[in-house]
């Protein structure tokens, strides 16, 4: 039997906060993120895109709070997936923007990379909480990291 390689990819939503909704306020599933890059990779790339990105591709986390989500594909096929990642521009018709911020072999360097920038958003996010309190809570939200632990 041979062993399939895939690739994680760290992707940042960016919800642009149309149909006056506030900036942020929007809730994104896995299977609305699969499903649009599965509809973007065919457009671009056709049937054989389609066939080669399917088999794989799933949402593996998201954090609501960050907007951190980890996207799993097969290698070789994920060079057709972040390609396709900066042309996706609607999920569950809200207008985002999917950033790629790193793209590892295992889900381990991944979390490392995850670690490390939500460890700066909390720092951003800080600048304006007094209470030790409420940074307490703040920092509890932004570093949930316990949807990783289940893959």
């Amino acid at each position: 039997m041979v062993r399939t390689k895939n690739r994680y990819i760290v992707v940042q939503i960016d919800d642009q906060g149309a149909n006056g909704q506030d900036k942020g306020s929007a809730v994104f599933k896995g299977q609305s993120i699969q499903n649009a890059i599965i509809h973007h990779v065919l457009q671009m790339h056709g049937d054989f895109g389609f066939a080669a990105v399917k088999a794989a591709l799933t949402v593996k986390y998201i954090n609501e709070r960050t907007r951190i989500a980890i996207i799993r594909c097969r290698h070789g096929p994920h060079k057709l997936v972040s390609s396709v990642l900066p042309l996706v521009n609607l999920l569950d018709t809200k207008r985002v923007q999917l950033t790629i911020i790193y793209t590892g072999a295992t889900i381990r360097q991944c979390l490392i990379c995850i670690i490390s920038y939500q460890q700066r958003k909390f720092e951003e996010f800080c600048i304006g909480i007094k209470t030790e309190e409420e940074k307490c809570e703040l920092k509890e939200q932004i570093m949930k990291l316990e949807n990783l632990g289940r893959i």
